[in-house]
């Protein structure tokens, strides 16, 4: 019996070396040009087999206190624009900007409703996106921006940013609108690199940048912006053995044609305020997201690997209707 324990943790060692290798590789291959001196990322030793057992192991499930349920979409949709109001004033008191990261999908409908007196902070707002397909910007049955323009950018007075320098007023930080994810995906890292420390801030320690909200969407398979389960890139900079300040901010992501760019893990994990937020039915899923929102906040057995979003359970706040949370145990729906 002991040769068989034995046996099977050695198997399980070299598999999870050769893991660490090929994310490894997948850093070193996909970082913009001017980072692809640290080559030590590559550290086949003993701390990084460690790390990366540890983040394919199931985290702890998300503390009580970090799960807000409430009625249903509706009342979803105004609380994370009330975040978003309380988080864009705390910032501009602060130091005079507010940086936001927001995905696709549902959440793009919550920011569409009514919002009182958000030109009092919109003007001084930097968006950026946690995801965004390699498409042209206004390409209105896939680009997010297009989509997010028709519910609420234009309505809160949006500037696209590109190569110019940021003046007050709405700046969204948008792709070139070229097919080449990897191309994206170094140009949209080097837009926000060229942001000023006001407008979105560093953390000295980890080289991250630190954005004051970052939304985030969990799909039914578990996937935040575009880290999907199963790659590589949802390793990148958590178990891969680099450190945080050679682990890109943002991927390419060839899963799909056209490819996407996504923030990467550590990225989203290191925002000032993380809130991700599930809700809605339909006749197809009557309960809603609840099968998606257990896996994700209290599910023993999700890694990374097989369901993304527990990457956040440690960091984020998760808002979600009565019907989402419905798998989740009295201790979350009392």
């Amino acid at each position: 019996m002991k040769q068989i324990v034995i046996a099977i943790i050695s198997i399980a060692v070299v598999t999870i070396t050769l893991l660490v290798d090929e994310s490894a590789s997948f850093v070193l291959k996909h970082q913009p040009p001017h980072t692809h001196h640290h080559k030590n990322i590559i550290r086949n030793d003993r701390s990084t087999i460690m790390t990366m057992m540890s983040a394919l192991s199931s985290p702890p499930a998300v503390p009580v206190d970090k799960v807000i349920v409430l009625e249903d979409a509706e009342a979803v949709g105004q609380a994370i624009r009330d975040i978003v109001t309380e988080a864009a004033k705390k910032a501009i008191e602060e130091r005079g900007y507010f940086a936001l990261a927001i995905p696709g999908g549902s959440i793009l409908k919550m920011l569409s409703g009514d919002i009182p007196n958000k030109e009092e902070w919109t003007t001084r707002t930097i968006i950026a996106y946690v995801n965004h397909k390699c498409v042209p910007m206004n390409n209105i049955e896939l680009a997010t921006h297009a989509k997010a323009k028709q519910l609420f950018l234009d309505s809160w007075g949006v500037e696209d940013y590109d190569d110019d320098e940021i003046d007050d007023g709405l700046n969204v930080l948008v792709l070139d609108g070229t097919n080449d994810g990897i191309q994206e995906a170094t140009s949209y890292e080097t837009k926000l690199k060229l942001l000023s420390i006001d407008k979105l801030p560093i953390d000295t320690t980890t080289g991250l940048p630190i954005f004051d909200l970052a939304l985030i969407g969990v799909g039914d398979d578990g996937h935040i912006g575009s880290l999907y389960p199963n790659r590589e890139e949802v390793l990148v900079g958590s178990a891969d053995g680099s450190t945080t300040r050679s682990c890109p901010w943002v991927l390419p992501v060839e899963m799909k044609e056209p490819p996407s760019i996504t923030l990467s893990l550590p990225v989203m994990q290191n925002a000032r305020q993380i809130v991700v937020a599930a809700c809605g039915v339909s006749d197809k899923y009557p309960q809603g997201k609840s099968a998606g929102m257990k896996r994700a906040v209290s599910s023993t057995d999700e890694t990374l690997q097989t369901f993304p979003a527990v990457g956040l359970r440690e960091s984020a706040t998760w808002v979600m209707d009565k019907a989402a949370a419905s798998a989740l145990g009295e201790e979350y729906n009392n």
